[in-house]
């Protein structure tokens, strides 16, 4: 199917961390895993743990767990046990996202990470993974929930960047999950999906992202073709925020 670039005329480009930027698989679900032990849930095949990543823990425990909010709260600090040990680490980049963000960066692009991960750990994945230097901010959850949502994240992260409000039209954010796409569409934003994270099938075109590239090479192709139909007046308005 032939895709309009309705990412034409923008150059700020807010990506989602997890399984959009890096693959957590490993991590993520063996923290899951972890924290269901105490309850005295095994879970053998890590694969079953996989709906786990992307969305606010809190919503998952509860909606695949049937956990009560009290007790998803316990299960979220069982969870950062061995998260924030082992399981940050047990995670990889995707192969091309480096050159991506290279040639984004090059090219006169703002980048900014906006997840639901909280921050302290997506400020420690990013620099451990040398790819903080390409970001403008780092906006993610906080360690008291009180900012989880995905559309929170995202207005959360204009105001750390400073954005003024006439250039969020130039704003697109980047992610693997129907949470991303509502969340940006909350905020006001177009969402590209990167379906090579852990969507279902048909996940992303149903929540209504404007395109869904299957690999990196795709989401590259398009974001840098995005960039070479826009203007970058917005840019010098915008503070980098370490």
């Amino acid at each position: 199917m032939e895709h309009r670039n309705r990412a034409e005329g923008k150059n700020i480009f807010l990506f989602d961390l997890d399984g959009t930027l890096t693959d957590p698989a490993q991590g993520i679900t063996k923290s899951v895993q972890y924290a269901l032990r105490s309850y005295g849930i095994e879970v053998e095949h890590l694969e079953e743990l996989y709906p786990f990543i992307g969305p606010p823990l809190r919503d998952s425990f509860q909606e695949y767990y049937h956990f009560s909010p009290e007790r998803a709260g316990e299960a979220i600090l069982r969870y950062r046990e061995y998260f924030a040990v082992r399981g940050i680490f047990e995670n990889e980049v995707y192969p091309g996202i480096p050159e991506l963000l290279e040639a984004l960066s090059s090219r006169g692009a703002v980048l900014a990470v906006a997840t639901s991960k909280p921050e302290v750990f997506a400020e420690q994945i990013l620099a451990h993974f040398g790819l903080r230097q390409y970001f403008h901010c780092v906006a993610g959850a906080d360690m008291e929930e009180t900012r989880v949502k995905k559309g929170d994240v995202i207005r959360y992260c204009f105001e750390k960047m400073g954005l003024p409000p006439e250039c969020r039209s130039r704003c697109l954010m980047i992610g693997d999950r129907m949470h991303d796409v509502a969340g940006a569409a909350q905020a006001g934003i177009d969402c590209v999906g990167a379906g090579y994270g852990f969507a279902e099938d048909g996940e992303l075109e149903e929540a209504g992202a404007v395109f869904v590239a299957e690999n990196v090479r795709q989401l590259s192709e398009y974001l840098l073709a995005a960039l070479e139909t826009g203007n970058n007046d917005c840019k010098a308005d915008i503070p980098r925020r370490e």
